[in-house]
C-alpha cells in the first residue's frame, strides 16, 4: 500500500513537472531589439571590386618600405568582413600570413574606434576618438596601460583558415559574412568613417563609424601608408570632425613617430603614449598623405 501511495506521488510529481516546463516554453521570449548604426552592415560598404581598385591603386602610390603586394579586408560596425582583396598577380605574390593580419587589422581599428553618437548621460567621447591600429602600440607593451590587449579578442580561426586557398582574396573568399576577430597593434588597420546623413547632422551629430579598413604585407609602417591611401580611395575618411591621438587635426589617427630610447632597455618611450617604432625606408614625412574629409 505504501509503496502504490509513493508511486502516485512521484507520478503526480513529475506530471506537474512537466506541465510546468511546457508552461515555460509556451511563455513568449524577449526579442532581442536591433541596432542601428546608421550607414549598417556590408551592403553599405564598399565590395570586392571596390576594394580592389583602391588597394591596387594605393600599392602602386606607396612604394615606401619593402615594397611588396598587399592583402587588404573591410569589416563593418559589428566585425563581419565585408570583402577581401590582394593586389598581386595571384594569392602567392603577397606574403599568405598577412591575408588574416589584415582582418584582424580591420577588426582591431573598428573595435576601438568610436563616433560622437558614444557621447551620452556625461559620458562618452562628444568628438568621437579614432585609433588606428599603428596607435595602439605603446600602450600595449609591458608596463603600458593597455598591456595584454592583443590577447583580449582571439582570432575566429574557424572563418579564417577554412578552405578552399584558391577563394582566398576573391570576391567568395571563406572570411566574406563571417565575424574574424582578433586583435592587431602595429600599423594597417584604420576605422572607417561615413558622411553623416543630413537628418542626423541637423541634431549635431559628427560622421559615423561604419566599420574598418585593415592592410598587411609589408612593413608596419608602409602598412599604415598603403591602408591610409586605401581608405581615402574608399571615400571613407570623413574624419574632419573626429578626435585622434596624432595631434594632427588633419590627420587624426595618423601613425606617431615619438618613441625615445629606454635607458633600461626593451622598448622605448612614447612621448604621447601613443607612439609607434619607425621602419625602414619609410619617412616620416607624412604631408604626402591625403588630409581627412568632412
Amino acid at each position: 500500500m505504501i509503496g502504490k501511495l509513493y508511486m502516485k506521488k512521484a507520478a503526480t510529481i513529475s506530471m506537474a513537472l512537466t506541465c510546468s516546463a511546457i508552461g515555460m516554453k509556451a511563455q513568449p521570449q524577449p526579442q532581442p531589439q536591433p541596432i542601428t548604426f546608421g550607414p549598417n552592415g556590408c551592403s553599405s560598404l564598399p565590395g570586392y571590386a571596390a576594394l580592389k581598385t583602391a588597394l591596387d591603386s594605393a600599392t602602386s602610390t606607396e612604394t615606401s618600405g619593402l615594397n611588396n603586394q598587399m592583402w587588404a579586408t573591410i569589416v563593418d560596425r559589428d566585425g563581419i568582413v565585408c570583402a577581401v582583396a590582394f593586389s598581386g598577380v595571384n594569392r602567392g605574390a603577397q606574403w599568405p600570413g598577412s591575408r588574416v593580419i589584415s582582418a584582424q587589422k580591420a577588426n582591431t581599428a573598428n573595435a576601438f574606434s568610436l563616433d560622437a553618437s558614444s557621447n551620452s548621460g556625461g559620458s562618452g567621447q562628444p568628438k568621437g576618438l579614432a585609433l588606428s591600429t599603428a596607435n595602439l602600440y605603446s600602450a600595449v607593451q609591458p608596463g603600458g596601460s593597455l598591456f595584454g590587449l592583443q590577447e583580449s579578442n582571439p582570432v575566429n580561426t574557424e572563418a579564417a583558415y577554412q578552405g578552399p586557398s584558391l577563394n582566398y582574396g576573391m570576391a567568395f573568399d571563406p572570411m566574406v559574412g563571417q565575424k574574424i576577430g582578433g586583435v592587431n597593434v602595429f600599423g594597417g588597420g584604420l576605422a572607417l568613417y561615413a558622411a553623416t546623413p543630413t537628418s542626423t547632422a541637423a541634431k549635431g551629430a559628427t560622421e559615423q563609424i561604419v566599420g574598418g579598413v585593415g592592410v598587411s604585407g609589408d612593413t608596419s609602417c608602409a602598412d599604415h601608408n598603403i591602408g591610409w591611401r586605401v581608405r581615402h580611395n574608399l571615400g571613407l575618411d570623413h574624419l574632419a570632425n573626429i578626435a585622434g591621438v596624432s595631434g594632427d587635426p588633419t590627420r587624426p589617427d595618423n601613425i606617431v613617430f615619438d618613441i625615445t630610447p629606454n635607458p633600461s632597455g626593451g622598448t622605448g618611450n612614447s612621448a604621447g603614449g601613443f607612439g609607434h617604432p619607425t621602419c625602414i625606408n619609410t619617412t616620416t614625412n607624412y604631408q604626402t598623405l591625403p588630409v581627412v574629409i568632412p
